[in-house]
């Protein structure tokens, strides 16, 4: 069970990528890595058949052979060929032996080979960000922000290996110090989602590597390139510095990441993807006390009180609902409108949606401010909700149909007239659809917030101080971001990004999410000449 679930570790299975046996059956036609428009692709070193293991050295793995697709024209980018256990060991291998030499290292000195990272993935941030754009779909200021949030997680990084630590601590007994040291744990494992291909990997590995662990990363299938692209650009500065295989990459199927979970030498798991296969992940390492870090489902709320800055809210709606074409984990999904403001701000949204459809394109166009679902497996996730939300009594107010294009492109869909606890409105589809709801007060708008399983990101529109601070407190939301005034989508690195319940509890980048990676060790000095023993005990 926990294998197969692996192997489809975003929020569905990952079916865009075609696996074939055999490198020989894969034919001769033209790839866009082979076309001049995408010259980019090969300034990141990618070419036809790209090696998907890197131990220490870039190897062919010898899984099966991953085409990955562009899902807005349907047309193949390049082969990667991934790892088989057999490789996976090696990896571990090399990334356990790695970690003996880098835990050594002081912490600021691990911090410049992390801001040399950072200055590399400056250097490629344009064709890096195509490529997210490219393989992942979403349009092209999102492709180059994502591996712009994986710069600025660097340069935190450096910041915090001058800073990170513990505490002292009084003690009870006279000449005795309480202190607290944090140590590396070892090797930490990393399964990201296709949705943000670089920007997960960069949030845990740029603090894992800053406290002193090593890395092994498994990528989604499906958009492989980006991780091989990414590791290229990683891993030049290591082998720069001559120095051990900190980072090392297996792409792979349900089998790499089954035996990544497993693995005892892995000390925490961090898992991005869907709360089924989290909840297994999580089962398997609690089983061998290993550590997780899970970042699962999100069913988020907008509200919009009677007091909202309307135009804010609109424009945060917007963004909320279509960015990414829905495949944010912060996406909006819900809108919890006050009912006086109602009618006229769904009037509002649906002319947006309305001329928004002028903007559907390629992510790599300029003009396009909307793109493709990831994969056919989405474009049916949509499809089936859809006739769902329809048969419970739902009313379309726009959208609700795929657009006869190449690719995986579905019109974006604003639902209303459903019960705020209707089935289809508490499951999470990860796809460009937000159900619309109109409520009495603040109190019902965020008990209809709280009732979902999921508890990732929420946001509030007021401009009551007194329904601000009901909104963050003990009766308020119980996510794990809590935004006022500005849209549930996306979170800035300062702050620890994750979520509650379903969401899985795991925080990642900043504020103290470091600690995840890290053990605690409790130290009593005692720095007197005599013997004092805890609680005052006289033991003769």
């Amino acid at each position: 069970m926990i294998g197969t679930l692996l192997h489809r570790a975003p929020k569905f299975n990952s079916g865009i990528c075609k696996i074939i046996g055999a490198r020989t059956m894969s034919g001769m036609a033209k790839y866009l890595v082979e076309e001049d428009n995408y010259s980019f692709l090969r300034d990141l070193g990618l070419r036809r058949v790209n090696n998907g293991v890197f131990d220490g050295d870039w190897k062919s793995g010898s899984g099966n052979s991953v085409q990955s697709v562009d899902p807005a024209s349907g047309r193949v980018i390049a082969e990667v060929s991934t790892g088989s256990e057999k490789d996976l060991e090696q990896c571990l291998t090399a990334g356990v032996a790695a970690f003996q030499e880098w835990k050594n290292m002081p912490a600021p000195l691990r911090g410049d080979i992390v801001r040399q990272i950072g200055d590399e993935l400056r250097k490629y941030r344009e064709p890096l960000g195509k490529l997210v754009a490219l393989e992942m779909g979403k349009i092209l200021p999102e492709g180059i922000g994502e591996v712009q949030e994986f710069v600025d997680i660097c340069d935190y990084a450096v910041g915090l290996s001058r800073m990170f630590g513990g505490c002292i601590f009084p003690s009870e007994r006279p000449q005795h110090t309480i202190l607290e040291k944090w140590n590396p744990l070892g090797l930490i494992g990393v399964i990201s989602a296709f949705n943000f291909p670089c920007a997960v990997f960069g949030w845990n590995a740029a603090i894992a590597l800053t406290i002193g662990n090593s890395v092994l990363w498994k990528g989604a299938p499906s958009t492989s390139l980006v991780s091989v692209a990414t590791t290229k650009i990683v891993t030049d500065v290591i082998k720069r510095n001559n120095l051990p295989p900190i980072v090392t990459l297996c792409q792979g199927g349900e089998e790499i990441g089954k035996r990544m979970v497993s693995d005892e030498r892995i000390k925490l798991m961090s898992f991005t993807g869907s709360t089924a296969v989290g909840r297994t992940v999580g089962i398997e390492m609690q089983r061998r006390f290993g550590r997780c870090l899970l970042e699962l489902g999100g069913n988020n709320a907008l509200i919009i009180n009677d007091d909202a800055p309307q135009e804010m809210a609109l424009d945060a709606a917007f963004f909320g609902c279509i960015g990414t074409a829905g495949q944010r984990c912060t996406t909006t999904r819900r809108l919890i409108i006050h009912e006086k403001l109602y009618d006229n701000f769904i009037q509002k949204l649906v002319a947006r949606y309305t001329n928004l459809l002028q903007r559907v394109g390629h992510p790599l166009d300029q003009s396009t401010l909307y793109g493709p679902v990831h994969n056919q497996q989405a474009v049916e996730n949509y499809k089936k909700t859809i006739q769902e939300a329809i048969a419970l009594g739902g009313k379309i107010e726009c959208g609700g149909k795929t657009i006869d294009r190449p690719g995986f492109f579905v019109e974006p869909t604003i639902i209303s007239n459903l019960p705020h606890d209707a089935p289809v409105v508490k499951r999470e589809t990860f796809a460009p659809i937000v159900f619309v709801f109109k409520t009495k007060n603040l109190k019902e708008a965020i008990t209809w917030n709280n009732e979902v399983d999921q508890g990732l990101s929420s946001s509030l529109f007021t401009k009551n101080i007194q329904s601000a601070f009901e909104w963050i407190g003990e009766n308020g939301s119980d996510c794990g971001i809590v935004n006022i005034n500005t849209s549930p989508s996306g979170a800035e690195i300062g702050g620890a990004f994750g979520g509650e319940k379903h969401t899985g509890g795991g925080r990642e980048s900043g504020s103290d999410a470091w600690k995840q990676y890290a053990r605690r060790s409790t130290i009593t000095v005692n720095h007197s000449t005599d013997l004092p023993l805890a609680q005052g005990i006289v033991f003769e």
